[in-house]
């Protein structure tokens, strides 16, 4: 069985509209869906380290999906679980200050969307980590939080999803 995993950013919740509307998307194909709460924990570590042992309880392939800070810590954790591919939401990579922080993700199908209007993680971040590891790359007419653009990212997830031909 495949899980995915969903990482949400540092202002947001681990049910939130996004994730919400992508679990219905993996739901749909059979998979089984999970979302860490990381509510109340501004580390960046530390969410690594929850979600690290949070991947250790589930059995089977792992589709990790992150936003925002999300992004960094399912980057960060995919080097250290069997992943089948990553998910990523205007990923917080590459931020000023903390560019040697920017996590060296596993080898697996990586597919990022991000909002050319992106005041927080400029979009600049996620065209340089997709060219720096091969990762499929959306820009969208959109902000940080790309939430405008719901629709559109459920069609890209499912086409990700039936790209990695996951296993039910």
């Amino acid at each position: 069985m495949t899980t995915v995993i969903f990482s949400h950013g540092k202002d947001s919740e681990p049910w939130g509209a996004k994730i919400t509307a992508m679990a219905q998307v993996a739901r749909r194909r059979g998979l089984a869906v999970e979302s860490v709460d990381y509510r109340g924990m501004d580390d960046p570590l530390a969410r690594v380290q929850k979600l690290l042992a949070f991947c250790g309880t589930i059995t089977g392939d792992l589709v990790l999906v992150g936003s925002s800070m999300g992004g960094h810590v399912s980057a960060a954790v995919s080097a250290h679980v069997p992943v089948r591919g990553m998910f990523l939401l205007a990923p917080a990579f590459f931020m000023r200050g903390y560019e040697q922080y920017t996590p060296v993700p596993a080898e697996c199908p990586i597919a990022i969307v991000h909002g050319w209007n992106d005041d927080i993680v400029p979009v600049e971040n996620a065209i340089r980590f997709a060219r720096e590891y091969k990762c499929e790359l959306h820009v969208l007419d959109s902000d940080h939080r790309l939430t405008a653009d719901i629709e559109q990212i459920c069609e890209l997830f499912d086409h990700f999803l039936g790209r990695l031909t996951v296993d039910r």
